[in-house]
């Protein structure tokens, strides 16, 4: 078959508007695709011949911040063929609100923003705007923050440490968790993890609280005695052993108690005739009877000394008599007499010192004196003994800052630890390992005491 010559296709009225376009821009050095490109109008990069863009985004959108503290943001830039600097400022900030950025002038997709709140700034809801200014143009996000009371404003009634979390009551005896929840211990019914203080379910009208290793305890103001959390060897008291609850349960045994102490696998309490007990895992001696058996429900201590307040730690428990003196038994990962000896029976704290509360935590214990002042000792290396370093101590050392205490309570965690206060004015505080436990809003340690943000 002979070949066919493709002579080509008919103009087009498009072609031929192109082609004379053409022939008149190329006189002035322009090209065609690069002409109707740039009349988008959103600016070109590198002389790319394509349109250049970029937007702003926050993460959170929503920041809740402690007055007198900080909180920081990560600004995201989502690029589109731009690869220039942004810079970023914030705006709609009201007095006392100042926010920096790193890196303040980004070429990459990302930016802290930290913001510093000062004392005086009235909480509530604060709406910001994070702008972006770039050759492509103004670019702006909203950002929501939340000013917080510092230290519960004076509302605050006692507070509990726990393995990453804590809990408080406020004045009329409503319980509030806030921090890991991963086995319900914040007791709200859900295994959602809390940044800031959130309701105890049940309605149920506490005069004591104690937050243990992914488990919490109360006593109600009528003297019963609940738990609620992860349980592997009783600790719970309800006779169960293999049994979360994520709700308030009632302990076994109907006996009435002034207060309970959750503590890693162990919870003990004071009854209103100063008897003390426990139950849970025992295989440290940390029941103070002299044995190493468990119960799942409560179990007399013996040596027959009459308690104000037992507190039950890792794998040691520490109590004090309505003397004020200070006792402590169980493994010996400090237990304040000076020495590092393992006690199956009560046995006294060094110092002399005469104490309201005391707190173990689970190489840590403290307690606060007669005289409001907050002591610690024991293990130290994220700064939960509060005295602004990270040496262990064998015997009693004051907590830094000068406040005077009504109650402190340490937490329960091996890897960190952390401890809290409430002054005698209702101020809560919390220093020590911070992942989230501190319930200041913020994540970095603190080896002082740091207000916690109530709302």
């Amino acid at each position: 078959m002979a070949a066919t010559k493709v002579i080509g296709r008919a103009p087009t009225v498009r072609g031929i508007l192109r082609r004379a376009l053409g022939k008149a821009w190329s006189r002035y050095g322009l090209a065609v695709g690069v002409g109707l490109t740039a009349a988008v109008g959103c600016g070109t990069e590198g002389g790319t011949g394509v349109a250049a863009d970029y937007a702003l985004s926050l993460t959170p959108a929503a920041l809740t911040v402690v007055q007198g503290m900080t909180g920081t943001a990560n600004v995201r830039i989502t690029r589109t063929n731009f690869t220039g600097a942004v810079t970023l400022s914030l705006g709609n900030a009201p007095a006392g609100v100042t926010g920096s950025f790193d890196p303040a002038a980004p070429t990459g997709t990302t930016s802290v923003l930290t913001l510093t709140v000062g004392a005086t700034v009235t909480p509530g809801i604060q709406n910001l705007t994070v702008d972006g200014t770039a050759s492509a143009g103004n670019r702006s996000t909203p950002l929501a923050l939340t000013l917080n009371l510092a230290g519960g404003g004076g509302n605050v009634a006692t507070i509990a440490a726990g393995y990453g979390d804590g809990c408080a009551l406020n004045v009329s005896g409503q319980a509030f968790c806030w921090g890991n929840n991963l086995a319900g211990n914040l007791g709200n019914g859900t295994t959602t993890n809390r940044l800031v203080p959130t309701p105890v379910a049940g309605g149920l009208t506490f005069a004591s609280l104690s937050a243990g290793y992914f488990r919490t305890c109360g006593v109600t103001t009528s003297g019963a005695a609940y738990c609620w959390g992860s349980v592997v060897g009783g600790e719970l008291g309800d006779g169960t052993t293999n049994m979360p609850e994520f709700v308030p349960t009632p302990v076994a045994g109907g006996l009435t108690f002034t207060a309970v102490s959750a503590g890693a696998y162990h919870t003990c309490g004071v009854t209103t005739n100063g008897g003390a007990y426990c139950w849970g895992s025992n295989a440290f001696g940390q029941f103070g009877d002299g044995t190493t058996t468990d119960r799942p429900v409560p179990a007399p201590v013996a040596g027959g000394l009459t308690f104000a307040s037992v507190s039950a730690g890792w794998w040691h428990t520490c109590g004090v008599t309505t003397s004020g003196a200070a006792y402590c038994w169980g493994d010996n990962s400090f237990l304040g007499d000076g020495t590092n000896t393992g006690r199956l029976v009560p046995t006294p704290v060094a110092g002399s010192l005469t104490f309201t509360t005391l707190s173990a935590g689970p190489g840590e214990t403290c307690g606060v004196t007669t005289s409001g002042a907050a002591y610690c000792w024991g293990y130290n290396a994220f700064g939960q003994l509060g005295d602004g370093t990270t040496i262990s101590r064998l015997i009693p050392t004051p907590v830094t800052g000068g406040l005077t205490f009504a109650v402190v309570s340490a937490g329960v965690e091996v890897e960190t630890g952390h401890a809290c206060g409430v002054t005698r004015g209702g101020a809560a505080y919390c220093w020590g390992a911070n992942n989230g436990g501190l319930g200041d809003g913020t994540t970095p340690d603190r080896s002082v005491p740091t207000p916690v943000a109530f709302p």
